[in-house]
């Protein structure tokens, strides 16, 4: 029999987390209540099951992103393309995204990837001790997509202190210092479209000439929706590969065996960092909203209820990935998983994200003989998932 909004909260996101504590929970509640309600933040809904989560996913008509698209709801500061829109409006955002961020364009910037991970790893490892989340986590991604954007240095300079600080505030849930450092950040984006105004660089390399070239129904896109954007993609792909770098270095820390098989072969390491991406997704509060009532496995979620999509949960579910808390190294149905999203807003730079992993960990295998856990491990809250402080000490190669 279906139920319609429930009395009582299933579960508590609120509760201090250890590296494992999240993950134990959900596969508690795939068993016990897989559509689970919450009174936190305000109240939601969290899907825990592959399934429903894949199916929330593919059906944008009916689950928007446009009203509230993480939980908690952090946007403070105006809609930005294209994960703030749904489909039609996203679609030509996406289209100026896209054809920048295939496998293809993204292989040639591995070069500059790597060259940025050295350059932050060696006095890590020297030192012999470092947070690699802090020091190295939360700048390698913000350093490349300051390239990307063909950011100039005094952009690109207010960019890797702007981008950091505005981490740290989500992260610490300081809602006074994300405001002001978003705002921050759209000055950076306007003063950025201000310069591709003045000079325009090759739109098929440059997202800001790319954005202010494109056309829909003849038209230029609306100022506000560029700037919007421009800010978006400015901060996108700063947090999750942070939270990726740390979780697989607590896994790799707990294993050594495993650390050791692919240091002694990283051609190992791209099944690897799939794998982790599957095990330790760093998302679980991606969220949509449902148009209408919905039903999923006996419950009624009401119509403009916020949805917690939990990746986090949908890519340990057992109906999916056999014995889905082990790390497998060549898993068969390993591409399956939803790390990346699924449907229109798929996310846009996974091939990115997947080089900046991999880089990141055969250079930190390379340049070690080994590493380990020195410290207390932090964890991150919602939307999150995974460590945003893992101290390391490092025995050099």
């Amino acid at each position: 029999m279906s139920s319609r909004c429930p009395v009582h909260s299933d579960f508590d996101p609120l509760v201090r987390e250890t590296f494992d504590s999240a993950h134990a929970q959900y596969a508690e509640l795939r068993a016990r209540c897989p559509v689970a309600h919450s009174d936190a933040y305000g109240g939601f809904w969290a899907l825990t099951k592959y399934d429903d989560v894949a199916r929330a996913l593919s059906e944008p008509g009916t689950f928007v992103t446009s009203k509230q698209n993480v939980v908690p709801k952090v946007a403070f500061t105006g809609r930005r393309p294209p994960l703030h829109l749904d489909p039609p409006e996203h679609t030509p955002y996406r289209a100026v995204l896209n054809p920048l961020l295939t496998p293809e364009r993204v292989a040639k910037l591995e070069p500059m990837v790597r060259r940025y991970a050295v350059e932050l790893l060696d006095p890590m490892i020297t030192s012999g001790e470092a947070d690699i989340c802090e020091a190295f986590g939360s700048h390698l991604p913000v350093r490349v997509f300051g390239h990307w954007m063909n950011l100039p240095p005094h952009l690109e300079q207010a960019l890797s202190q702007a981008g950091p600080a505005f981490i740290r505030a989500v992260q610490s849930a300081q809602e006074e210092v994300m405001r002001e450092t978003s705002l921050a950040l759209y000055d950076m984006a306007r003063a950025l479209i201000d310069l591709r105004k003045q000079s325009r660089l090759d739109p098929a390399f440059d997202p800001t000439s790319a954005l202010l070239a494109a056309r829909h129904d003849g038209e230029p896109l609306p100022d506000d929706m560029v700037v919007g954007m421009v800010r978006q993609v400015l901060v996108v792909g700063i947090v999750a590969p942070m939270v990726m770098v740390g979780a697989m270095a607590v896994h790799l820390s707990r294993h050594p065996e495993l650390q050791q098989q692919l240091r002694s072969d990283l051609s190992l390491v791209p099944a690897a960092v799939e794998e982790f991406l599957r095990l330790y997704t760093p998302y679980r509060g991606f969220a949509r909203t449902a148009t209408e009532d919905v039903e999923f496995r006996g419950r009624v979620i009401a119509k403009d209820e916020p949805i917690a999509l939990l990746y986090a949960s949908a890519n340990r579910d057992e109906d999916v990935f056999p014995d889905p808390a082990s790390f497998q190294l060549h898993r068969a149905n390993i591409r399956e998983h939803l790390a990346f999203g699924r449907g229109p807003h798929y996310c846009a730079g996974a091939s990115l994200a997947r080089v900046e992993l991999q880089v990141a960990l055969e250079e930190l295998l390379s340049r070690t003989r080994h590493f380990e856990l020195a410290g207390d491990i932090v964890m991150t809250p919602f939307p999150e998932i995974g460590p945003w402080r893992v101290p390391l000490r490092f025995t050099p190669a």
